[in-house]
């Protein structure tokens, strides 16, 4: 067997933990979906989304970004506007290219919570001169998750989803306002990708995303999947 010879080790395969496994699910790619709430449009760029004539849209973050539920993690660098946006996540299992909408079941392995954490002074900085997102949503420590509940081929199609810091209530809504569902996003994302097992896809946050500061505790809730809880410290 050959053996590369790294000028340095590796960084290790991203992972993910899964819930009732001792196994781990290795991560491929991180797709979030943009303004999937027409009520988080309206708060983001004051106007809901006009789906008979827009298509969803798409970012991506580094797998390496990725930190389990129950993390504390720093304030990050360059921001003074730190943004959390509570997710529902689908895990593949199985890869694709062209998937019809009626088949985008046959790729889910399951479902997690996420965070999406966002410098977002530096997001909207980056909007308004047209520039890339990168900056404000590739964030170290920016991709949280909770333990993926295995759920083969099923499709979430409604659920409360919940957010509080501190134990205050900030976001709640239902993915049933998703404005495009599960199966239309595997159908679109696998237009542009060969959709692959391990591909994470954060489906978009509904309204009232704001601000944390260090010292404050994030806790969320996705009907039927789990809970999720980041704590912020102070920046390192």
């Amino acid at each position: 067997m050959s053996h590369t010879n790294f000028l340095w080790a590796p960084p290790a395969t991203p992972s993910l933990a899964v819930h009732g496994s001792t196994q781990r699910l290795p991560v491929h790619r991180l797709f979030f979906v943009g303004r999937n709430y027409h009520a988080h449009a309206m708060e983001m760029v004051g106007k809901p989304v006009d789906k008979a004539n827009e298509r969803a849209f798409y970012f991506t973050k580094s797998p390496h970004s990725l930190v389990e539920s129950g993390a504390t993690i720093a304030y990050p660098p360059s921001t003074a506007n730190y943004h959390y946006e509570m997710e529902l996540v689908v895990v593949l299992g199985k890869g694709g290219f062209q998937v019809k909408a009626a088949d985008a079941h046959e790729l889910i392995y399951g479902y997690a919570c996420g965070l999406d954490m966002t410098r977002r002074d530096l997001q909207l900085i980056a909007r308004d001169k047209g520039r890339p997102w990168d900056l404000g949503k590739d964030v170290e420590d920016g991709s949280v998750i909770s333990p993926v509940v295995p759920m083969p081929g099923v499709v979430i199609e409604q659920g409360t989803i919940a957010l509080q810091v501190n134990g205050q209530p900030k976001q709640s809504s239902n993915v049933n306002l998703l404005i495009w569902n599960i199966r239309e996003i595997i159908e679109d994302l696998s237009t542009y990708y060969h959709l692959q097992p391990g591909d994470v896809i954060y489906t978009g946050t509904p309204e009232g995303v704001g601000p944390v500061v260090a010292g404050d505790k994030i806790t969320g809730q996705m009907e039927g999947v789990g809970e999720i809880a980041l704590t912020i410290e102070r920046a390192d």
